[in-house]
């Protein structure tokens, strides 16, 4: 009988996990290739033998997704699985119509399908879109749980851009883990905070070991959800954090659209930035997508370090790479933070080195920030370069890492800093049952 010839389409996240649950050491399906886009420099690589199993002694190749239609056709391919997130409705339809077009049926994974059963309780936080509030939701539940006595591991959406071999399970117990790991500045951004407060943090590629290195030292497990994926761990409590200035994303955007309908609790971020119509309009869309949720009002807080150095001068504000990218937000809050303090953000395009220079064309939503784009060491030095020919007298770093760890600066700088903060009731305190 002739095999099932599979394509996934990827982001070196997802893809991998599906593979791993769904079609490693299956004998009837063949997977072809992965194919790979949103983040610049993961394709051309191959998916190591090490970790496709036997049925793969070469491995699996890593296409560009620009190559999806000539993959189809050239390998005949009867599946084309659809395996990463944080896209528009007819962005995954346009993937479907290619698909389809080359005779190939079109999945979409449903989270049961490829989710692991923990022997710990599970506690995940998702997010409708990057750049919800996502990751300070996750903090403020560590510190709710570790505050009741519970032994909290965090094991973060996986992010493996490097050697997918030695990425295989990472435990991160430090800062000098980060260094060893060698990670990008986007990795940083997301295991830098938790280690800040005291908290082991898993990733990798294969999350069925990181599972079962994770449960062996937690009474309970904090899935921090990327790019607003939908777990890879069967949660016993889904909290998921919508953004009322993007009102309206949470019916048209894959797989956020799914993880409000599956949420336990809801958390509408940003009520003080938003204003009352969007706030009413994201409830009431709650309340039709998901009447059983619990729902949470929130606020995010701005902290300047340094707020003399930047009230009222001339400033490059560098804003976290994924929310002002294909989070599709024309700036976050170090601009907000400039803007209170008087500051006047310089625009950094006509000084973009590199690849940077691209990611402006590719996004031409982009306001005058610079986004903290760092996937690998080629790149950070073009931010670096970017950085250091814009002419502005202090610099304000909105990034969740402490970009002067990984970028020397020859400015002034100051960080913006940002966590939740419930407003009225009920709370995730109220909310979140003993576990």
């Amino acid at each position: 009988m002739d095999k099932i010839k599979v394509v996934i389409l990827g982001a070196a996240g997802r893809d991998f996990h599906n593979f791993n649950v769904l079609f490693r050491d299956r004998e009837e399906y063949e997977v072809v290739a992965f194919t790979a886009t949103q983040i610049p420099g993961i394709e051309g690589r191959r998916y190591p033998p090490e970790l496709a199993g036997p049925l793969y002694p070469r491995g699996i190749p890593i296409e560009p997704e620009a190559k999806l239609p000539e993959l189809l056709r050239a390998h005949g391919v009867d599946r084309a699985v659809f395996a990463y997130s944080d896209v528009s409705h007819g962005y995954v339809m346009e993937r479907a119509a290619i698909a389809a077009a080359a005779g190939a049926d079109f999945w979409l994974v449903s989270p049961r399908a490829t989710q692991l059963q923990a022997r710990v309780p599970v506690v995940a936080v998702c997010a409708v879109r990057t750049g919800s509030g996502k990751s300070q939701t996750t903090r403020r539940v560590a510190r709710i749980l570790k505050e009741r006595g519970r032994r909290v591991v965090v094991v973060r959406h996986p992010m493996p851009y490097g050697d997918l071999v030695r990425q295989r399970v990472q435990r991160f117990a430090t800062l000098d883990d980060l260094d060893r790991f060698e990670c990008t500045i986007e990795e940083r951004e997301e295991f830098e905070p938790h280690l800040q407060g005291g908290f082991v943090v898993y990733a990798g590629v294969d999350y069925g070991e990181i599972l079962r290195q994770a449960e062996a030292e937690a009474d309970v497990i904090l899935w921090d959800g990327g790019n607003n994926d939908l777990p890879f761990f069967r949660p016993d409590v889904l909290i998921v954090v919508a953004d009322p200035l993007r009102a309206g994303h949470e019916m048209t955007y894959w797989p956020g659209s799914v993880a409000v309908r599956q949420a336990d609790i809801v958390v509408i971020n940003k009520v003080d930035t938003a204003g009352l119509g969007p706030v009413e309009r994201l409830r009431a869309s709650l309340a039709t997508l998901n009447p059983r949720a619990r729902v949470v009002e929130a606020a995010s807080p701005i902290m300047v370090e340094d707020p003399g150095l930047i009230a009222g001068r001339d400033v490059l504000v560098i804003e976290d790479g994924p929310t002002v990218t294909h989070g599709e937000m024309p700036y976050g809050a170090g601009a907000v933070a400039a803007r209170k303090l008087g500051a006047r953000p310089v625009d950094p395009r006509p000084y973009a080195q590199g690849s940077l220079a691209e990611v402006y064309r590719a996004y031409p939503h982009l306001g005058p920030v610079l986004p903290a784009m760092g996937y690998g060491k080629a790149q950070i030095a073009e931010l670096a370069a970017t950085i250091a020919r814009v002419p502005c007298q202090a610099v304000v770093i909105a990034t969740p890492v402490d970009l002067r760890r990984v970028v020397q600066l020859n400015k002034p700088s100051t960080r913006v800093r940002y966590e939740l903060q419930e407003i009225g009731q009920p709370t995730l305190a109220n909310l979140l049952p003993p576990l």
